[in-house]
């Protein structure tokens, strides 16, 4: 108080002993806080430094969660990729058993010939199965060949090389007419009738007409519609016998072919009916377009066994009761579809029901990558880096598409199959091909997840590791060292203890006055 006078001695060890005490304080601070910059009045720039060092640090901080949820993301989603490859795999491995499978139900009947006849026309008829409703009639007793029976003329028998009157010409030509057309055959002085032959089948696109030479020297010409054949000499009459064309045709004529110009001894189709036999029936069902890859048919000694290659039952009409083909029985005989192609459509749609439903539960926090969601993940605070996540397919055109769902639709694979789908090889191996494809791009959206996934990994170590590297320099800035700040406060009692000393020292020599009284 300045109302007391101390002494200048006195004085002089209290102010040391009070910045003693303040100094004190100050490192029992330091040690109390760990810190050696607790507030701008300590140290400004260190303490704005570092305040903006760890202000930034906290922000990065506050971005880890978004990277932890974006990781757990990705990987629900590959998750579900994984369970749904599994599941096309599966799909595969049930087609290839269906493509495998061929015990297809089969059915044998007797031919009735004398029930069929030859008066009326009688028929089989197949329906249901993979042919459909409207079904298709076979024949049983058609009417005649199914196609004329070829015309052949033939001529004279003989090798004598042709030779032309007039000993100037070269040779001489005559007129073949066919079933398309007709054409000059010429020939030259001195030819075989095989080179005759030849000159004829070199023209027989334009003549339907082809011709061979037998063993015994004839020259026989055969056209294949049935179509009646025709030969006439060519030339002109007029002239000196040196020069005559047409008696020089003639002679070509009559050295191959006699006297003998035309012919009509084909058989036209139609003209009778007769029933064929097991064998007619076997080609005649395999031949036919519209049963083609839907029934089988093969001698089953002496009877006719159809085969249903379809997972449908398989009608047939005109066979009686008791199993014999009588082409007008109005039973109808079935002949089972195949039960195991049937079974392995059912567990075909149960498999794609679960690929669906995998692709909808791959969800986390309320984000399903697989449903077309779009997933961003910041990586600094000032928004200036960050990563967009979604699913990238082709879409129906083939083209890549961001944003696409990835279920059996988007995949292309089959979505509800019927149990006749696996009636057809040939149908399985589209699918098959198409589950295959699904598979390639599931893979590749596999891929293009796990890439973003080693991203965000890599960003979320960064921004750890940056994170240290703020709160590090900061802490260098403001933190205290807490054994220098010890060895301080121990030093700083021991001033202390040295100060109060040092003040009853001082004291004690104003205390000599009172020995005077």
């Amino acid at each position: 108080m300045s109302d007391i006078t101390l002494s200048k001695a006195v004085r002089s060890n209290l102010l040391s002993l009070q910045n003693t005490a303040d100094m004190m304080a100050t490192t029992q601070n330091r040690l109390a806080t760990g810190k050696k910059v607790n507030s701008a009045l300590d140290n400004p720039t260190n303490f704005f430094t570092a305040s903006s060092l760890n202000s930034r640090a906290s922000d990065i901080n506050a971005l880890m969660d978004g990277m932890a949820n974006g990781i757990q993301t990705i990987e629900a989603a590959d998750n579900g990729l994984t369970a749904i490859t599994k599941t096309l795999e599966s799909m595969q491995s049930t087609l290839r058993q269906a493509r495998q499978d061929k015990s297809f139900e089969t059915g044998s009947y007797a031919l009735d010939a004398t029930a069929i006849g030859t008066t009326d026309a009688k028929s089989l008829t197949f329906s249901g199965g993979a042919i459909g409703e409207t079904g298709v009639t076979v024949e049983l007793n058609p009417e005649g060949p199914t196609e004329a029976v070829p015309t052949t003329l033939t001529g004279a028998a003989g090798t004598t090389a042709f030779t032309a009157t007039d000993t100037d010409a070269t040779g001489a030509s005559f007129n073949l007419a066919g079933g398309t057309g007709n054409v000059d055959i010429a020939v030259t002085n001195g030819s075989t009738k095989q080179q005759i032959a030849d000159a004829i089948n070199a023209q027989t696109a334009a003549t339907g007409v082809s011709a061979t030479v037998g063993t015994d020297g004839s020259l026989a010409l055969t056209e294949a519609s049935g179509a009646d054949i025709t030969i006439t000499a060519v030339g002109d009459d007029a002239g000196t016998a040196d020069n005559d064309e047409a008696a020089d045709s003639a002679e070509l004529i009559t050295h191959a072919f006699g006297t003998t110009t035309t012919s009509s001894n084909g058989e036209a189709a139609g003209t009778a009916r007769a029933v064929s036999s097991v064998d007619d029936l076997v080609r005649t069902i395999n031949n036919n377009s519209q049963l083609e890859g839907k029934i089988r048919a093969s001698n089953d000694n002496g009877q006719l066994r159809i085969e249903n290659l379809s997972t449908q039952e398989l009608n047939v009409d005109g066979v009686s009761s008791t199993g014999e083909i009588d082409g007008e029985s109005s039973d109808q005989t079935t002949i089972g579809g195949n039960s195991v192609r049937a079974d392995l459509a059912n567990q075909y749609n149960e498999l794609r029901d679960q690929l669906d439903k995998l692709a909808d539960d791959a969800s986390f926090n309320g984000i399903n990558l697989l449903r077309g969601d779009k997933l961003t993940i910041t990586f600094n605070e000032t928004d200036t880096s960050s990563l967009e996540i979604q699913s990238r397919i082709p879409n129906e055109d083939g083209e890549a598409t961001s944003g696409l769902s990835i279920n059996s639709a988007s995949l292309g694979i089959k979505t509800n199959m019927e149990e006749s789908d696996l009636d057809s090889d040939t149908s399985i191996d589209s699918m098959l091909a198409d589950i295959k494809t699904a598979v390639n791009t599931v893979r590749s959206q596999a891929s293009a997840f796990g890439s973003s996934l080693s991203i965000v990994e890599n960003r979320q170590d960064f921004s750890k590791n940056m994170i240290n590297t703020l709160e590090t320099g900061a802490s260098n800035l403001t933190l205290a060292d807490a054994n220098e700040e010890a060895a301080n406060l121990l030093a700083l009692q021991t001033r202390q203890q040295l100060s109060s000393t040092a003040l009853s020292m001082a004291s004690q020599q104003d205390q000599a006055v009172l020995r005077l009284f």
